[in-house]
């Protein structure tokens, strides 16, 4: 089975919580073995969120500066990074380097500066697809995008 990664970074976007569940039952259906790893606050999240597991089934609570201690190229077949802030483009690119691995940077910001901001440094260091909209507090452009990109990925 192909392995995910879903990496998260502070959640103070509202969005990120639940585009992290679903983004982890998206993979799931089209066939990826999904573990989140992300900063304590964030995991506590998706654990009031999603207390039995239905859909992340592979939380890894290691801090994420601890994770990339451990983390291997090879290790995952995806890498899914959710950038909303400086810090998160700084770990996406971080992971991207280390697993060397098919990447998908999914960037929302309310500020559209922001945004271009984002994206561009993406852009310029590494070659990962792109899922990006504006959006902070409403999930949905976010997720039609990734629904978009997701498919795109199965043929």
């Amino acid at each position: 089975m192909k392995k995910a990664l879903i990496l998260l970074g502070c959640p103070e976007s509202p969005a990120q919580t639940p585009m992290a569940i679903y983004a982890s039952y998206r993979l799931t259906q089209v066939g990826y073995d999904v573990t989140v790893v992300s900063n304590p606050s964030a995991m506590r999240l998706i654990d009031v969120s999603d207390p039995e597991e239905n859909y992340v089934k592979n939380k890894n609570k290691i801090d994420i500066d601890s994770c990339i201690e451990n983390l291997n190229e090879g290790d995952f077949d995806l890498l899914l990074g959710f950038v909303h802030k400086d810090a998160a483009v700084a770990f996406f690119v971080t992971f991207y380097h280390i697993l060397n691995t098919k990447s998908m940077a999914l960037i929302f910001e309310k500020d559209p500066e922001l945004l271009e901001d984002y994206e561009k440094q993406v852009l310029e260091n590494t070659d990962a697809q792109i899922v990006s909209a504006r959006a902070y507090h409403n999930p949905n452009p976010i997720r039609v995008k990734l629904d978009k990109a997701i498919k795109s990925m199965e043929g």
